[in-house]
């Protein structure tokens, strides 16, 4: 005799679809990884943010510029993820397939981090290299804090795999909105559409009312007002849709991770003994000789250079530079290959590991020194630039990386090492962010003499640099170069507010008294 079904509670009931039955999608083999996708339908929490997150973006984000509007949204979309997990936390009905074990909440939350910083950029430094940098490295930190995998390799995958996140979100958030109309009868959606016509209809009235009694207040109402031209609503639409998708897509992510834990094994199928420890002995001896050469250089100086290269000694800094952080990267690729493929099963093995690596990591440290040591010299005869300054934060990063593999080759396995190594290049980042690296390079050439100004090159900066151009002494000089930097930007309203330009804007106001025509003989 077979028993009676469980009775289900009122919450359980309120999820039953009253028409046919949709179940989860069909699963889905990605990089010979199974991903059958969560096994109920968006819940109503997700079905609320990630619109308004969508709304937040089409009508604050700044596509042109960085601006507070990229922080705005960078906000808005992190709460709509946040909001959408806890919503799902919620669900009384259990997933059909049960999502793999999370990593760490304080990762998560170091990478949610990470990426709002690293977007917040934008409404402090107007330098749009600077920007694209951490837009970029905001893509890296942002797959970091959704995907389920914790190695680099895994982080690959979550990039391939956000495509068809982002496909497969539309009928997850589509399920969701047919079980909330079946549920609620139709009531909720209604209810909520009056309240938000409602509350615009008051805002408005009201807010014209206000607008008509003060004129700062009128000023303030009309930046906030939405402009309706067609191309603007256009870019609204596209991008309310593109930030759907991806949150959508996001959401997903952390809904139904895939099964990706054996990306994260750091190890591959070993190698003999031999096959990697005579090539790796080889390139340590010509590791030696170079750096034998190199320490003569760095302690003979100039004259030494002179009479052996026959070059100067920024001609012969100049001339190696790229070479040495070429090599740089190249031992950090080797480094990581020896570690995934060398045996480390017998003592011996170990030992082997840990003499070979320990010595092509310290020759290497050696070579990072050189190349600091090259560029220092060519930036103190040349001058400093973008280009520059920003290789030799790399090497920099590429030097800290290789401490960290010494610190790993004592324990031979760490797997915590690439993102130890991706959070320092990011807090790298974020620290050239904070340093102003424009003003930087202003305050470098106008401390040169006066017939070495590159007054050119000054005039290409942001409005970051406005405060150092600034101190040029020539008062012509001074407003032409502030001149051509204020003819460069643009009208802001609040979505493009940033804080480099707003300063520029007063220097200029205060120093760029010229006509542009008096500049021309000048560059």
């Amino acid at each position: 005799m077979s028993s009676a079904p469980p009775a289900l509670s009122p919450e359980q009931k309120g999820y039953i679809p009253r028409g046919p039955v949709q179940g989860p999608p069909p699963p889905l083999t990605v990089l010979g990884h199974s991903w059958p996708g969560p096994g109920r339908p968006a819940p109503t929490a997700a079905l609320v943010a990630i619109p308004a997150a969508a709304v937040v973006a089409a009508l604050g984000l700044p596509l042109d510029r960085a601006g507070l509007g990229w922080l705005v949204t960078a906000l808005a979309a992190t709460i709509a993820l946040i909001v959408a997990a806890a919503g799902r936390k919620r669900s009384a009905v259990p997933p059909l397939v049960p999502p793999p074990a999370a990593r760490a909440h304080r990762d998560r939350f170091f990478w949610s981090t990470a990426t709002v910083a690293l977007l917040a950029v934008g409404t402090f430094r107007s330098a749009e290299w600077l920007f694209a940098l951490c837009v970029l490295t905001a893509t890296l930190t942002g797959v970091l804090a959704i995907g389920p995998g914790r190695s680099l390799r895994a982080a690959a995958a979550t990039y391939l795999l956000a495509p068809f996140a982002t496909l497969r979100a539309l009928p997850w958030l589509t399920r969701g909105l047919n079980r909330v109309r079946e549920s609620r009868r139709g009531g909720t959606p209604v209810r909520v559409i009056a309240t938000a016509a409602v509350s615009v209809a008051l805002l408005i009235v009201f807010g014209l009312l206000f607008a008509s009694a003060d004129a700062a207040f009128a000023q303030l109402f009309t930046g906030l007002l939405p402009d309706l031209r067609p191309d603007v609503v256009v870019r609204w639409v596209f991008v309310a849709g593109v930030t759907t998708a991806l949150l959508g897509g996001a959401a997903f992510l952390r809904a139904a991770p895939p099964e990706l834990s054996s990306l994260d094994e750091t190890r591959g199928r070993p190698v003999r003994r031999l096959e990697w420890a005579v090539p790796l002995g080889l390139l340590v001896l010509l590791f030696t000789v170079f750096v034998g050469v190199q320490l003569t250089v760095l302690f003979g100086g100039e004259q030494h250079v002179l009479k052996t290269a026959g070059l100067t000694y920024a001609e012969y800094a100049r001339g190696g530079f790229w070479q040495l952080c070429f090599v740089t990267g190249l031992v950090l690729v080797v480094l990581a290959g020896a570690a995934r493929w060398a045996p480390r099963e017998s003592a011996g093995d170990r030992r082997a590991l840990r003499l070979i690596l320990g010595a092509l990591t310290v020759l290497t440290l050696v070579v990072v020194a050189s190349a600091m040591q090259r560029m220092s010299v060519y930036t103190q005869t040349y001058g400093l630039t973008r280009m520059r300054l920003l290789v030799a934060l790399c090497e920099g990063w590429f030097g800290l990386v290789l401490l960290l593999v010494l610190g790993a080759g004592l324990r031979i396995r760490a797997p915590w090492l690439p993102r130890v190594a991706i959070a320092a290049g990011v807090l790298a980042l974020l620290g050239l962010a904070g340093a102003n690296p424009d003003a930087m390079i202003a305050r470098d050439q106008v401390s040169r003499p006066a017939d070495r100004l590159d007054l050119g090159y000054l005039s290409t900066l942001s409005p970051d640099a406005a405060p150092e151009i600034a101190t040029i002494a020539d008062p012509a000089d001074r407003a032409c170069v502030l001149t051509a930097i204020g003819q460069a930007m643009e009208a802001d309203d609040w979505r493009g507010w940033n804080l480099g330009r707003r300063t520029a804007r007063e220097v200029i106001a205060e120093h760029a008294k010229i006509s542009s025509g008096q500049c021309d003989d000048r560059y």
